[in-house]
């Protein structure tokens, strides 16, 4: 047995054998109490299977870990994505009434002649026309000549299974709506990084940036529409530490509970802003800022989030502050665009037709499944096969990827997470070895994260290639937890796009099967960063320096060590807690 297979099967019984409760091990991490110690170290029911003198069995629990759980809101160096996914972090996906099959809008499969793409947005439309509900798409293999758009809020695409449905995308997107164009220049295609042949995006928004794209205008993708001045402010908010739960407003009358609202923070001459996100003191404050023209075009950030309470001027949301709020960022609640709610896509796989893979940013578009300007939107049980980009999250918040795969003949993005994406979760995730050699002159990245996009997890993943790609764009506080990689992909960013990563990045419980150190060991290039159970790497290949002087205030614990840190998995233990 390869030792690829070997650890992926270690990971395997981890997961089926995680600690009996993730809140005993905040209790001993509190208390000490031997009964949390049993938990914690694995040394009940959660061990079974495991040899006796096996260090796994008797994990460890990091000092990090207890100096969390007494101020999980406020840790310098692992940020709180407790609440990361869809529903505030809930484990259970929705389940909306089925409404209509594609069979009755004119879709037949196995013919392999036969265009069922508009017969399925029909049936679509459909289902948003009601107000939403499940269409469903029995077993089968299904051609698809154009998108499938996924615009309205409450409306399901399901299949049988990604083993039984399969929809088979004969064309991509340059071929479909056009080239598309870099907003920041030269002669790269933004299908490279964006859009989806299943595609979950606002109808009028999607809309908005089809015709953008064919007019040549190419547009900003985020929640305040092609050139972000589609927002007005609700109310300016008082200064409030990050990790708050509650802000005071000036004008409250415009909130009301389970709205979704924009927290808008620009940034001053200084750039304080882009400073505090890295963690402050003398390494920011010496950073040059002022020539990352593609960093400081992703600003002001722009963070969803609903509302869950109003109390006179007091707001209550429904996730913690991601930053400071201060004065001299002029922070306001806001409008956007129309959002996409309550949408998913299940039990299919989306597989294109095999072509070679394209030089490194010249991509065609023959991409998987996007979610953009989506807020509380899945997708469940789903492969896609012989893309140029797998999975992408382009300005989506709150949403959840879980038992997704990307196959066949290999990817630039397997997934992708840019544009402002926040407190996503991606789990029980799945990249296959490419079926072919990559062809000369492209390029592999592995799990993306850009742009100003935080409190992001990846969980429970196997990564049969590709590496953790920070692609520049100060994202900050991410977490990637109890994953299998074998890392073999590189990171990508212009220099423009100003530093790998900003501060709270967390790698947790991180089997590295060829023992390259790239973007895993994370200690000596992220600010306020924690590298926490990562077995021994050396560095090869791609080796970066850190974008800030001085010390780094990064944490190593369990160094050295393969799935011994308990808890093994830092999202459920935090959800948990």
């Amino acid at each position: 047995m390869s030792n690829r297979h070997r650890d992926s099967g270690r990971a395997g019984m981890a997961r089926r054998t995680l600690l009996g409760s993730a809140t005993a091990v905040a209790a001993v991490a509190v208390t000490g109490t031997a009964a949390g110690t049993a938990a914690a170290t694995g040394t009940a029911a959660g061990t079974a299977g495991i040899p006796p003198n096996s260090p796994a069995r008797h994990g460890e629990v990091p000092a990090i870990w207890r100096e969390f759980a007494r101020s999980p809101f406020t840790h310098p160096q692992i940020p709180y994505v407790g609440r990361a996914g869809l529903g505030g972090g809930t484990a259970r996906l929705p389940r909306h009434r089925a409404v209509t099959d594609v069979r009755d809008h004119g879709a037949f499969a196995a013919d392999g002649t036969t265009d069922c793409a508009p017969a399925i947005n029909r049936a679509i439309a459909v289902a948003g026309r009601a107000g939403g509900g499940t269409v469903t798409i029995p077993p089968g293999t299904y051609r698809i000549d154009d998108l499938i758009r996924i615009g309205h809020s409450n409306v399901v695409l399901r299949g049988a299974g990604s083993g039984r449905t399969t929809l088979h995308a004969t064309k991509n997107l340059t071929e479909l709506i056009g080239p598309y164009g870099s907003r920041y220049g030269g002669d790269k295609s933004s299908w490279s990084w964006a859009g989806g042949l299943v595609w979950l995006a606002p109808t009028a928004r999607l809309d908005s940036l089809v015709d953008a794209i064919r007019a040549k205008a190419w547009p900003f993708e985020g929640w305040t529409g092609n050139t972000r001045d589609a927002w007005q402010t609700l109310t300016t908010v008082e200064p409030a530490r990050q990790g708050s739960w509650t802000v005071t407003v000036a004008d409250a009358s415009e909130l009301r509970p389970g709205a979704l609202v924009l927290l808008r923070l620009a940034d001053d001459a200084d750039h304080t802003l882009l400073e505090h996100m890295s963690g402050g003191g003398p390494g920011p404050e010496a950073y040059y800022w002022d020539d990352k023209t593609k960093l400081t075009s992703y600003v002001p950030y722009e963070w969803p989030v609903r509302v869950a309470r109003v109390r006179g001027r007091r707001v209550t949301l429904e996730r913690p502050l991601p930053l400071d709020v201060r004065p001299e960022w002029d922070p306001r609640l806001t409008t956007h665009v129309e959002e996409l709610t309550g949408s998913g896509v299940e039990g299919l796989t989306l597989e294109a037709v095999e072509t070679p893979q394209s030089p490194h940013l010249l991509d065609k578009g023959y991409n998987g499944v996007v979610l953009q300007c989506a807020y509380d939107c899945w997708v469940d049980d789903v492969t896609v096969r012989h893309v140029d980009n797998g999975f992408g999250l382009v300005a989506a918040s709150a949403c959840t990827l879980r038992r997704t795969r990307v196959a066949g003949r290999g990817s630039h993005h397997p997934y992708f997470c840019r544009e402002g994406s926040h407190d996503n979760l991606i789990e029980d995730f799945t990249i296959e070895e490419r079926t072919v050699p990559a062809p000369a002159g492209t390029q592999l990245h592995g799990i993306n994260v850009e742009g100003l996009s935080s409190y992001n997890v990846w969980s429970r993943g196997d990564m049969r290639m590709g590496t953790f790609d920070s692609h520049r764009g100060l994202p900050f506080a991410n977490v990637r937890t109890d994953i299998t990689v074998d890392n073999d992909g590189r990171h990508g960013g212009d220099a423009s796009a100003g530093p790998l990563f900003g501060a709270r990045f967390t790698h947790w419980n991180i089997r590295v099967t060829n023992g390259r150190a790239g973007l895993m060991k994370i200690d000596g290039l992220a600010p306020y960063s924690a590298t926490v159970g990562v077995n021994e790497v050396t560095e090869s290949d791609q080796i970066d320096v850190p974008d800030f002087t001085g010390d780094l205030h990064a944490r190593l614990e369990l160094y050295g060590t393969t799935d011994v840190v308990r808890p093994r998995n830092l999202h459920e233990a935090q959800r948990d807690l």
